[in-house]
């Protein structure tokens, strides 16, 4: 029986994600013998356009993005996010709060007027259908082996819908919220095994929001820490820029 194929693509992104898949060292070995990898920047030169299983890295910000995707999406039977880029747009969404011109400008100086940009940066789910995502910035690399072994066996891929305080509670770490730190963790989807609290580094919010969060209990608390309204705002759209409720 022939393995599937498979395929790393990268969009405008650090490529952070996919240097995670490469870490994974020993469970990535179990993987290779069970997949047949055609193309990997970051790992192979071979340049395969046959492939059954696409993981996608990073947001879409040009109309060349938009074409290329497609085309992935046409070829692949299965298209994966990889990580907050591909997943909610992550952090380059916080270009569809400023002016499109003006950032341009910015970043490219002179040249600006040489690049196509898109109105606003999309998640890959904004342009093609996407058929799981694994979140994170980057993502958990023993999240990532854990979503590839279901996918190869056929099996309905669950990611968890509840905060990232639960994971805290079973790490028995103490709130950071109760030591006068900022945490997103209460609206922000676990999975990542409070890694960023573990470490007393608050929660950003690079999973995504929960289902169905209580934002108004969130922002009561937060106001209660001293944060205003654009403080707040600020906070939300680092990584919840795709959200409506953030607008």
């Amino acid at each position: 029986m022939a393995k599937p194929k498979v395929a790393f693509f990268d969009f405008s992104c650090c490529e952070g994600c996919q240097l995670m898949v490469l870490n994974c060292e020993p469970e990535l070995l179990d993987i290779i013998g069970a997949v047949d990898i055609v193309n990997f920047r970051e790992a192979i030169s071979d340049r395969g356009e046959d492939y059954d299983i696409a993981f996608i890295e990073g947001s879409i910000i040009t109309p060349h993005d938009v074409k290329r995707i497609k085309a992935i999406r046409e070829q692949a039977k299965v298209v994966v996010a990889l990580g907050a880029c591909a997943h909610t747009g992550g952090l380059n969404k916080l270009r569809n709060f400023q002016d499109t011109e003006e950032a341009k400008k910015e970043v490219y100086g002179d040249d600006a007027k040489y690049f196509e940009v898109l109105p606003k940066v999309l998640a890959v789910n904004e342009v093609v259908k996407v058929d799981l995502a694994i979140p994170g910035c980057p993502i958990n690399r023993f999240e990532f082996i854990s979503v590839v072994k279901q996918v190869l066996a056929g099996a309905k891929v669950s990611l968890p819908n509840y905060p990232v305080c639960v994971e805290c509670k079973y790490h028995e770490n103490e709130c950071l919220m109760l030591k006068g730190t900022i945490c997103l963790g209460p609206i922000t989807a676990a999975g990542c095994d409070s890694r960023c609290p573990n470490s007393q580094w608050p929660c950003t919010g690079c999973r995504g929001m929960i289902a169905n969060p209580h934002l108004e209990a969130d922002q009561i608390t937060l106001s209660k820490a001293g944060l205003t309204v654009q403080d707040i705002l600020r906070r939300y759209r680092l990584f919840y820029g795709y959200s409506e409720v953030v607008k």
